[in-house]
């Protein structure tokens, strides 16, 4: 029955996807990345960032810089980079039977080149993660931090629907302090 079950977990992780995130939404004067782990399911079928219907982000942006959801998908990005916003995922690469963070396949994980990216945008001084999983695989997969200047890191909770323990208001209440990070980087 063990080999049975070696076999089958086996067979699972070379049929499951190795998966890639999306290129950053990005200009060179951005002064905030937000950083997800890896794009679900959905935003994989579409193209875009934070595609699922129910995943809070584009509603957040919405309110905080004009990001709507209604909005066309350029217009958003369009959006956020007036507003010095860059988004990416930590990773750049990885195995997930699903479109839940849980299902990322550890041993599968590639992250993003961070020095090549913190040095072409070095206006970056805050830096959002979207939920804990990006937060620890940043920690976990970026050391030693590829930069020679202060970042303020915070980890705000994840818009997607699977993060369910938050109301929208408790979400969109968190995800305001990114108009610090907004504020101190033009002061």
């Amino acid at each position: 029955m063990e080999c049975t079950l070696q076999y089958f977990e086996s067979f699972i992780l070379k049929i499951m996807p190795h998966i890639q995130c999306f290129p950053p939404i990005e200009n060179p004067t951005a002064h905030i990345l937000i950083l997800g782990s890896m794009p679900g399911k959905e935003s994989l079928r579409a193209g875009q960032y934070y595609a699922h219907p129910r995943n809070a982000f584009w509603t957040i942006m919405g309110e905080l810089v004009g990001a709507a959801p209604f909005l066309p998908y350029e217009a958003r990005i369009k959006k956020l980079k007036s507003a010095g916003i860059a988004v990416w995922d930590v990773l750049a690469s990885c195995r997930r039977r699903s479109s839940m963070d849980a299902d990322i396949e550890a041993d599968s994980i590639c992250a993003n080149d961070f020095a090549s990216f913190f040095h072409a945008h070095s206006h970056i001084t805050h830096v959002f993660f979207n939920g804990t999983m990006a937060e620890q695989c940043f920690h976990r997969h970026v050391n030693p931090l590829p930069v020679n200047r202060p970042l303020h890191f915070l980890r705000l909770p994840s818009t997607s629907p699977a993060n369910a323990s938050m109301s929208y208001e408790q979400k969109q209440n968190a995800w305001r302090t990114i108009l610090s990070g907004r504020r101190a980087a033009a002061g």
